[in-house]
Order: structure tokens, then sequence, then C-alpha cells
């Protein structure tokens, strides 16, 4: 009898639960830190596939700072860094002295820091399944806002298997399956840090990432869903070589002011003591060589980075190359970094799309980050959150 009420039940709700499933799939897939030309070095022959057979833009602006939490917020949002509260890797709430901290976990899973809504948890409200494969922000402490599957995240999970894994939740019996996943690999960004965009360490870490393309074309083929999942590969940002022989120490210039510096090399947020922001903005004003120096209400607005609360009094931006640090580095080991100007082409990072929805060979100039959430949304044929910055008129003539 109970085998019968449950036959009887699953007969009744089973075609609800699979009405509610689209039809399409999207693969989100970053590529942290590749740079919007190491898809011209000759050595990426999937991406190349995705060029030939589908939507290539000419880079992929991300927003200010170009780092990688930030920006990966403003990808699955589609708010601009001053709204969607992420505004640094690591930053202080100044009014309760807490710390949003890059590797804490405790902090960056706290669903307090995050003011914008993920696609993730627009498409569940509508009824569709997602996933995370690694996406910074998908792990947070509320239910509500996190994928319906999600791993924690681990740098050293091979990156095959993490594919295998995506395959394995896309093939799911119907009801269940996730139709939005994401993917995310940290390769290039950290040999990018380590040896510079233009080594040969960085080359041999954009032909391994590439064969994971390949790897998951191959993949979908086998399972047959190759002609039904869109996949969208990005970046977070680019990547620009430094040196040690071009360092701004803003300690030295403005010595013992009792100042709170956060964040170094590409930006700096300083804060001084009540009493000494003039005296503290005058000295960096009058030594502003190789970096910007502005009051927090005088941020230019193209970088859509002064409403935010946590953004301190005032702002350093660095030229392109040059690092702005506390004091003296005596180890300066990195030979490549992020987080200047978006508007610098090195910060630019990449955008290709391939699948059912996409045109096939279609080029097109620079894809702002923060329109491929409202692009998600059509993508799925559900209304996006009335508060983005994204556009979507920006975007769709990419669609069939």
């Amino acid at each position: 009898m109970k085998f019968l009420k449950k036959l009887i039940l699953l007969i009744f709700i089973l075609p609800a639960l699979i009405a509610a499933q689209p039809n399409n799939y999207v693969i989100l897939i970053s590529f942290d830190g590749f740079r919007w030309d190491y898809a011209n070095r000759g050595i990426t022959p999937n991406i190349d596939y995705m060029k030939k057979n589908g939507v290539s833009a000419s880079s992929f602006q991300p927003c200010f700072p170009s780092k990688t939490f930030p920006n990966h917020q403003s990808i699955i949002t589609g708010m601009y860094i001053d709204n969607h509260g992420i505004i640094s890797n690591s930053f202080e709430d100044p009014f309760t002295g807490e710390r949003y901290r890059l590797g804490d976990d405790k902090t960056t899973s706290q669903s307090k820091w995050y003011l914008g809504e993920p696609f993730w948890e627009t498409a569940k409200r509508n009824g569709i399944k997602t996933a995370s494969f690694f996406w910074p922000g998908s792990e947070l402490d509320l239910k509500y806002r996190r994928p319906d599957f999600v791993k924690h995240y681990d740098k050293s999970f091979p990156y095959y298997a993490r594919v295998d894994t995506v395959i394995k939740w896309i093939t799911l019996p119907y009801p269940v399956r996730p139709h939005f996943v994401t993917l995310y690999f940290s390769l290039t960004d950290t040999y990018g840090h380590i040896f510079g965009p233009n080594s040969p360490q960085i080359n041999n870490a954009i032909a391994s990432v590439d064969s994971v393309l390949g790897y998951l074309f191959r993949r979908l083929k086998a399972v047959k869903m190759n002609d039904s999942v869109n996949v969208i590969l990005v970046s977070d940002h680019g990547m620009t070589e430094i040196s040690p022989k071009r360092i701004i120490n803003v300690g030295k210039l403005i010595g013992k002011t009792g100042c709170k510096i956060q964040n170094s090399g590409p930006f700096m947020l300083v804060t001084p003591p009540k009493g000494k922001g003039n005296f503290v903005y005058n000295i960096l004003k009058q030594n502003e060589k190789h970096f910007k120096v502005y009051w927090k209400k005088d941020i230019p607005d193209y970088f859509h980075y002064k409403r935010n609360p946590f953004i301190s009094k005032i702002l350093l931006v660095a030229d392109l190359g040059w690092s702005l640090e506390r004091k003296e580095v005596n180890k300066f080991r990195m030979k490549g970094n992020h987080g200047y100007d978006n508007h610098q082409l090195d910060m630019h990072g990449i955008f290709f799309a391939i699948g059912p929805s996409f045109k096939k060979g279609y080029r097109t100039g620079t894809i702002w980050n923060v329109d491929v959430y409202p692009l998600l949304c059509k993508l799925f044929g559900i209304s996006p959150r009335g508060n983005i910055d994204g556009k979507l008129e920006r975007i769709s003539f990419i669609l069939k």
C-alpha cells in the first residue's frame, strides 16, 4: 500500500518537477587572471574552436578595482563593485571593525557582506536547479543564497576531475539535475603573479587550462549534450608586469601619521586619523608621481567606486606596473599583478561563448562583465533584478 501511494504521488509530482526545469543548459567558466591576449598566442586550440563556432569578444572589461572576488561578484550579480559590496579581496567594515578577508572561509561565507543577488539565487527563485564547482561567493551561510550543489573551495582539486563532476551533475535524473553550473580554475592567475604575463611558464598554464576546456567539450559530446549546452568562458581580470624597481613607498611619504592603510600594489585605501585628513592628502598630492590620489568624493565616476560606505576617505591608484607599498619591500617576488584602472587593456580578460543560443563565428568588441548577469537571465527566460547595473542591450546582439 505504501509503495502504491508513493507511485501515485510520483506520477503526479514528476511532470510538475520536469516542467519547472528549462530545456537548455549553461556552464559558466572562469579562467582566473586570463588576460585578453593570452588567447592570441597560438597555443589555445580549444578556445580557437570557440572563436570559430561561437562568439568571441576582443576583450572583457572588469570593474575597478580589477581584483578576483570583487569581479566574480560583478559577473554573477550584474552590479558594480560599489553596489554589491565586495570592494576588495580584503577590507574592513569601519563601523564595526570586522574584516572580510580572502582565504578566510569564516568571513567570506557570511551573507551580510554580499549585497547583490547572484544569478544562482535568481534562478532558484524561478525553479531552476543550479550548481557551482567553485565561484567566489558560492559558499554563503544561508542555504537559499547558495546553488543547489556546491563544492567547498579546494585549490588542489584536479582540474579534469572538476569537469567529470560537472558532467555527473548535468546527467542526474532530470528533475534534480542543475541547468546552470559554474566552473573555476586559478592556474593562469597563479602563474601570472609568480612568473609574469610574458613568461614561458604562463604559456604552459594557458595551454594547460585550454586542454581542460577541450576535455569538457569531449565529455559533453560523449554524453550527447554538446548540442544543448551553452558554454560561456570568461576571466575576472588580466595581468601586467611589475618590478621591484617600480615601488612607491607610501609609508615613507606619510610617516607616522597614524593612518589606517588597506590594500597594496595597484591601489590603496587610506583612512587618516581625525583632524589629519588634509595634512595627509596634501603630502600625497605633493608627491603624486606614478600614482593618483583622490578624496573619496572626487573619485572619477567612471570607476563606480565612491558610494560604498566601506571605501576609505582617500584612494590611491598606481600607474600600470607600479606598486603602492606601506614600506620598502626587500623580498619583492611577484612578477605580475592586477587591480589597476579597469580601463587599462592589460587588466581586461576574455569572453567566449558557444552553444545553441549563440551566433556562430561572431566577433565583437569589448564586453562589460556586469552585462553577463542579464544575459544569463535572457538565456533562461527569467526576469533580472531591478537594481543591477548590467544592461541586456549591450550584449544581447551575440544571441541568435
